[in-house]
């Protein structure tokens, strides 16, 4: 085997090592934010019945755009995308509202 066929190998091989260990950081973390995900939304089952207990609605526009602006903060001073962590919590905000719409249904 030549010197760079050898170097080669060696670089591939250290090459798969390092994506390795990234995805593999990377698998945890999408563990650990579907698991914090799962805490939010049993937090926010939680507001839901309390809601309809007492004949809230389902919606708040005015803690949401705190949230928002919040968040957007937030992702701002962790070098995030703010419109990436808007839409994403956009995404879960809806999410929760439906879910507390089925609860004041029930």
């Amino acid at each position: 085997m030549s010197t760079s066929a050898h170097d080669s190998n060696t670089t591939d091989e250290a090459v798969s090592a390092e994506l390795s260990r990234l995805r593999d950081s990377i698998d945890n973390i999408d563990a650990a934010v579907i698991h914090m995900l799962a805490e939010r939304f049993k937090c926010t089952q939680q507001v839901g019945h309390l809601k309809a207990a007492h004949k809230m609605p389902p919606a708040d526009p005015a803690r949401e755009a705190r949230q928002i602006a919040r968040l957007r903060q937030l992702a701002e001073n962790a070098k995030l995308d703010p419109a990436f962590a808007e839409k994403f919590l956009n995404f879960i905000i809806a999410e929760v509202i439906r879910h507390h719409e089925t609860i004041a249904r029930a």
